[in-house]
């Protein structure tokens, strides 16, 4: 069974840190892409942050220079620590395991609460 767990959110001043981590279990963890994406009240969800098996990262423009996505194969788990956060980064944070070689494999966590307020 697969299973992406998130953990590390919170609520945080602007200007403020928070890392985030995603535990991984039930899969080949180094063989799949994983990635961040959010949600907030009312928008779509949308990609923050990708990191493939390889370890090449890809951003969205809103987090450039701010967030980092990395991963650990050894321990299963893929991290996002983000810096001089905004209220706009609000948002449940989802992490994403993905990958589409022949077959097709898409796994989603439950989520985390990101809240950026003073």
């Amino acid at each position: 069974q697969v299973q992406l767990v998130e953990s590390g959110g919170g609520l945080v001043q602007p200007g403020g840190s928070l890392r985030l981590s995603c535990a991984a279990s039930g899969i080949i963890f180094n063989s799949f892409a994983m990635g961040w994406y959010r949600q907030a009240p009312g928008k779509q969800r949308e990609l923050v942050a990708a990191i493939t098996s390889g370890g090449m990262t890809n951003y969205a423009d809103s987090v450039k220079g701010r967030f980092t996505i990395s991963r650990d194969n050894a321990r299963n788990t893929v991290y996002l620590q983000m810096n001089s956060l905004k209220p706009e980064d609000t948002a449940v944070y989802l992490c994403n395991a993905n990958r589409h070689i022949v077959i097709s494999y898409d796994y989603w966590g439950q989520g985390t609460q990101v809240t950026v307020s003073s």
